[in-house]
């Protein structure tokens, strides 16, 4: 069993859905400042578009933690 983290950075898009974009493993503690300008720099560049049209705007950042347990096949 192992646990892993990842950071999600969600997005609001064009059609007023959410896209979101998970980073595994993220440095902790999270600088939510940075994550925030990443976040700009994205919408601001039209750097990812989602299958619901570009990004629009920030929604939010978590920090997921999940605990995955792998079995044998």
């Amino acid at each position: 069993m192992s646990t892993v983290k990842a950071l999600e950075l969600a997005f609001e898009t064009a059609n007023g859905k959410t896209a979101t974009i998970s980073i595994d493993s993220p440095k902790e503690p999270v600088d939510i400042e940075a994550a925030k300008q990443a976040m700009d720099t994205i919408i601001a560049q039209e750097a990812i578009t989602s299958a619901n049209g570009k990004l629009t705007s920030k929604k939010h950042v978590r920090l997921v933690e999940r605990t995955v347990e792998q079995y044998e096949l």
